[in-house]
This record gives C-alpha cells, sequence and structure tokens, in this order.
C-alpha cells in the first residue's frame, strides 16, 4: 500500500509505462497509439479537483499528453532527455521542499529523478534498477492498469 503525507502538494509523472501499458500501437498508416485507462484519466480529474499541482515530464512526444494537460492544467515536458533538470526546475519554480512532492516513474531515463525524490513511486513491471533503489514504493496495480489512480486514492483518502 502506498503511503504517502499530507504535506504533498505536487504529483509529478512519467507518461508511458506509468498511465499507459507501456506500449506502442503502430497502425497500418504508421501513425502509432497508446491505450489509458479511464480510472488514470480520472486520477487527473481527482487531483485537479482538489488543488493538487501536476506535471508530466515525458521521454517521448505524445497527443495524449497535450489534451490531458490542456483539460486538466497540467504542466507539460516532452521529449526530455534529462528529466531530473526539468524536475528540478519544478521544485524551484514552487519553491517545493522534499515533503511536498512525489516523483513517479518506471524506466532507466527516471532513476535520477526518482532518486532524487524523498517519494518515489513505482509499478510493479518497472525495470530492476527501479525497483532497487532504496524506500521506492511500488503500486500494486499494473501500468495501464490503474496503477496512477491508485497512487491519487491513496494521497487523496
Amino acid at each position: 500500500m502506498i503511503k504517502l503525507p499530507q504535506t504533498i502538494k505536487m504529483v509529478i509523472t512519467d507518461f508511458d509505462g506509468i498511465v499507459t501499458d507501456n506500449c506502442v500501437y503502430i497502425n497500418q498508416d504508421g501513425s502509432m497509439s497508446r491505450k489509458i485507462n479511464f480510472k488514470d484519466i480520472m486520477g487527473f480529474s481527482i487531483l485537479y479537483k482538489n488543488g493538487y499541482k501536476m506535471a508530466i515530464i515525458s521521454g517521448e512526444k505524445n497527443k495524449a499528453i497535450d489534451i490531458l494537460s490542456e483539460k486538466f492544467q497540467i504542466e507539460n515536458y516532452q521529449d526530455i532527455r534529462k528529466k531530473l533538470d526539468v524536475l528540478k526546475s519544478i521544485i524551484s519554480k514552487y519553491g517545493l521542499t522534499d515533503e511536498e512532492y512525489i516523483y513517479i516513474g518506471d524506466d532507466i531515463n527516471d532513476y535520477d529523478s526518482l532518486c532524487h525524490a524523498k517519494y518515489a513511486i513505482t509499478v510493479p513491471g518497472a525495470v530492476k534498477k527501479i525497483k532497487k533503489i532504496p524506500n521506492i514504493q511500488i503500486t500494486k496495480t499494473n501500468s495501464g492498469e490503474g496503477a496512477f489512480r491508485e497512487i491519487v486514492d491513496a494521497l487523496v483518502e
């Protein structure tokens, strides 16, 4: 069970492998798409309605991130190679302490950010290196099946 303090003000997350099932579907016309579980979309809505700040830091570019960002006022950082630099700029922008934000990620490009965050969370399908980070919390729910919502529920309830 995910344990988070009442002091959290901001949720900062990776996208693919957290909100999606970590799969890319390549259509016959060459376009790509991803599946998003409505539980996770509702998670963004719950955070928005409860006044939490949110940011997505993704290594890929994805129109779904743009749509969610516009709808729920999520800060949107895409095609990012050094996520820790963006994480630090967000922390500085809002003057956040270690007790005021969480970082959620699942793969090597999230490693530095997860190590930097006091409250780091990943999913069962994360790569081994991520799951070995000291004090990382792991959701019971898989990515793309409501893992993000599990975290939201732990934060809001």
